[in-house]
């Protein structure tokens, strides 16, 4: 959809389901497909989700590294992220060189960054609407 409602449907659920507030998460694993209709709806989706808090967010798609592996992205980009708290290094969306003036988040463009992140966010985008997010926190307490 133009709007990403599904997208922002799995996201308000997996958070409503976590009970971290969205202003904890720090990193979120796009889908990014690198496409204009999905970048741009994912983009919309995570402005409607989080708000002012979306300015804060890193984003990256690391499909943009490994490619679109389809049924095992989600997997992978799930383990990145467990990776990106552990290692506190979120890794960066590679090759972009002109972004879409629509996808104005911070997209770590390029190069990995430091950071120290609690909670993180992976969205996973299926063909024929099919969307889950989930959210990954290394203590919620």
């Amino acid at each position: 959809p133009p709007g990403g409602e599904g997208a922002v449907r799995a996201m308000q659920m997996a958070i409503t389901d976590s009970g971290v507030p969205p202003e904890r998460i720090g990193y979120v694993n796009a889908h990014g497909t690198s496409t204009q209709a999905n970048d741009g709806a994912e983009t919309a989706a995570l402005k409607t989700v989080f708000g002012e808090h979306a300015r804060k967010l890193a984003v990256s798609s690391t499909k943009s590294m490994t490619g679109h592996t389809l049924g095992a992205a989600g997997a992978i980009e799930a383990g990145l992220c467990i990776l990106a708290m552990r290692d506190r290094v979120l890794p960066p969306t590679i090759n972009q060189e002109v972004p879409d003036p629509e996808c104005d988040l911070d997209y770590v463009p390029n190069r990995s960054r430091k950071a120290e992140v609690d909670v993180t966010l992976s969205n996973s985008m299926g063909f024929g609407g099919h969307n889950v997010a989930l959210v990954i926190a290394r203590d919620v307490a």
